[in-house]
């Protein structure tokens, strides 16, 4: 593997742990050349599923547009990087079991399987990858939602 420092090809692998229940590996590596340390991660790759757009496009399914958002909706939350990881792994994994069947998924069944997993870890990622995916308009949307948290009363 390359070296993102100085782009030497000789490196050793000084750890190597499994990740999303035997999917995927993470491989801590230094570079023999100038010390620098980095992680690498292999997966399989599995013939890739379609994903059916709200507008009834279909294009492959990709990994990092979910990365993505959730990076977003936890950004300067207070959630280790193991644990968004971890989360990405387990939504990847749900949506190729969903897939299976047809090879299709819809992106509404993606999104509601990242709302429930970001429920579960941060209610503050949940409501600011909500706000997007629901394209909340007003503050009125923003409450509604918190509420069925139960984290404020409704009005008396």
């Amino acid at each position: 593997m390359r070296c993102p420092h100085c782009g030497n090809f000789d490196d050793k692998v000084i750890e190597s742990r499994t990740l999303a229940n035997g999917d995927a590996i993470r491989r801590r590596r230094e570079c023999n050349g100038c010390g620098y340390r980095f992680t690498s991660y292999e997966r399989i790759d599995d013939k890739q599923f379609m994903v059916i757009k709200r507008d009834g496009r279909r294009e492959p399914f990709a990994r990092e547009k979910i990365e993505r958002g959730v990076q977003r909706a936890l950004e300067k939350r207070p959630v280790s990087q193991m644990s968004i990881e971890n989360l990405i792994n387990e939504i990847e994994d749900a949506t190729a079991i969903m897939g299976k069947v047809n090879r299709e998924i819809e992106t509404a069944a993606i999104g509601d399987l990242v709302q429930a997993k970001l429920s579960a870890l941060d209610k503050v990622a949940y409501i600011r990858f909500a706000s997007v995916y629901r394209h909340f308009e007003n503050v009125e949307e923003f409450v509604q939602e918190i509420r069925k948290l139960g984290e404020i009363p409704s009005h008396p």
